[in-house]
């Protein structure tokens, strides 16, 4: 290979994964207790550098693999952070990424075994180097995205009540929503459909329970909630 750059410095590439999950009407974000300096000790994101040879979108989806155990996971970039003194180890430009996944859908085992833990979003513990900082930047994209986009139903289960689908919605944008006018919106689109099943254990009377059906979304491509 020619070295046509070999007058540059060279920097390391990382790449940072922000993983949602959705339980108990709160956003939760999977963190891991670091096990190796620099910031032993410390809440971080989950992430890795990215090889030679390697695209930093297989990267990412490298690492929440070998976190969750979870592949063909919904996942978007954020942006790139690049303070020079970000990474006290050496120079690290980091590209962030942020997933949404069922959050009881992964491997525990594997999850166990990097240390980490499922934290609500409104409780979180000092975060390494500027991590904070790509949660906030993640929240703000995912916010705007779930708006537009039926990314949300990412952190649903497959069938769930309009009760826990307002109940994310209001989690992500972080103020509460009409009832009325959420439920007229969702009347609307035709591919949140209800099924024939009942909820009998987060409701006491039983309510309905619906599903996403994407193919419907697909020949519509139109959401707004």
């Amino acid at each position: 290979m020619q070295q046509y750059y070999s007058q540059h410095p060279r920097f390391y590439h990382a790449v940072d994964c922000i993983i949602f999950g959705f339980s108990g009407g709160e956003l939760n974000l999977l963190l891991l207790k670091r096990k190796f300096d620099p910031g032993k000790g410390e809440w971080s994101l989950m992430g890795g550098f990215v090889r030679e040879g390697e695209h930093m979108n297989d990267a990412a989806k490298r690492v929440l693999a070998e976190l969750t155990g979870l592949t063909n996971v919904f996942m978007e970039q954020v942006g790139s952070f690049g303070q020079v003194n970000r990474d006290p180890g050496e120079r690290v430009i980091s590209t962030a990424y942020y997933a949404l996944i069922n959050i009881n859908e992964y491997d525990r085992n594997l999850v166990e075994a990097h240390n980490a833990y499922w934290v609500k979003i409104n409780e979180l513990p000092t975060l390494l180097f500027d991590h904070k900082h790509m949660v906030d930047r993640a929240r703000l994209v995912m916010k705007v995205q779930a708006a537009m986009q039926p990314i949300s139903f990412n952190l649903l289960p497959e069938h769930f009540t309009l009760t826990q689908l307002q109940t994310l919605y209001e989690a992500i944008n972080g103020e509460t929503i009409d009832k009325r006018n959420f439920r007229k919106r969702v009347a609307e689109m035709d591919y949140i459909e209800k099924t024939e099943l009942i909820d009998k254990v987060t409701s006491r009377r039983g309510a309905a329970l619906y599903k996403f059906n994407i193919a419907k979304y697909q020949d519509s491509l139109k959401f707004r909630l």
